[in-house]
């Protein structure tokens, strides 16, 4: 008996719809990364690219738990001495409300080529329309 591991393209990848009305951050963030991943299958090998497409609509209805919008902050840094840049959770949402889901699922997959490729595969839209209708995406209901 052998353990198997899937080679590339032998796994179909699929397309995903996920809508995020309501759905608390992290938890969606999660569900994401697994599938991302592609920890759902039983075909999974970590170190190939055994994941599907995510197109997740509505990403500007998202919700934080307790005081976040206001607590939480992000920070980035342009390497010049008074280059940091930080802005609450809200600041976010109102120019690019995508970014908040996307940064919490770029940190649940690896931080290598492996991750970079899957986080290609991940498609965030602040509004209820997509461009991806032509690969036949099936929604996907989670229970969060």
């Amino acid at each position: 008996m052998s353990t198997f591991m899937a080679k590339n393209g032998e796994v179909p990848q699929g397309w995903h719809v996920i809508d995020a009305t309501d759905k608390v951050v992290g938890r969606l963030a999660v569900a994401i990364a697994n599938i991302l991943r592609g920890k759902h299958r039983p075909e999974y090998t970590p170190h190939h690219d055994t994941g599907e497409f995510v197109v997740v609509i509505n990403a500007e209805k998202v919700k934080f738990t307790g005081k976040k919008w206001e607590q939480k902050t992000y920070a980035a840094y342009s390497h010049y001495p008074g280059g940091l840049r930080v802005q609450t959770a809200g600041e976010i949402r109102e120019k690019h409300p995508e970014r908040i889901l996307e940064a919490a699922v770029r940190r649940m997959v690896p931080r290598n080529r492996l991750g970079r490729k899957q986080m290609q595969k991940l498609k965030i839209y602040a509004g209820p329309q997509h461009p991806h209708q032509a690969q036949q995406p099936k929604e996907l209901k989670l229970d969060l």
